[in-house]
């Protein structure tokens, strides 16, 4: 399930600028199976960031993860013929170093529908110290 649909794509770059980043056969069209691989290749890009913290895919994306799709879509369909600009590499370092930051945990993405986070795992991790392994003073090893 893509986090942004090709309709989100369009208000955020234009009809235009879709034909030229995803028309590889020249038809002048939207070509709408290479605009589909790719935001479904960014909303992966997205899971990975999050499977850490949160049961992926999310059943109820916050409204701004679109945004970021459509910035690694857009990223991602540079090439082949067209032209990456500093714009379109800015704004996917951006969606990166924001995915980034809500995968170490300073940034949380807020309650995302019924599963909300991760939920703890049933084989928990449990440290214990043994005690001191070199010790100063009467009695030291």
């Amino acid at each position: 399930m893509a986090y942004a649909t090709q309709s989100d794509m369009a208000a955020r770059f234009g009809e235009d600028e879709l034909v030229e980043l995803t028309d590889r056969d020249r038809t002048g069209a939207v070509d709408a199976g290479v605009l589909a691989g790719a935001l479904d290749d960014a909303s992966g890009e997205i899971d990975s960031y999050l499977a850490g913290r949160y049961a992926v895919p999310l059943a109820q994306a916050p409204r701004f993860l679109s945004g970021l799709c459509c910035d690694i879509a857009r990223y991602r369909l540079c090439g082949a013929g067209t032209r990456l600009t500093e714009v379109i590499n800015d704004r996917y370092r951006n969606a990166t170093r924001f995915l980034e930051k809500v995968s170490s945990g300073a940034v949380s993405i807020g309650p995302v529908g019924d599963t909300g986070t991760v939920p703890a795992a049933d084989n928990p991790v449990i440290f214990n110290s043994g005690g001191k392994a070199f010790a100063r003073g009467r009695g030291a090893l």
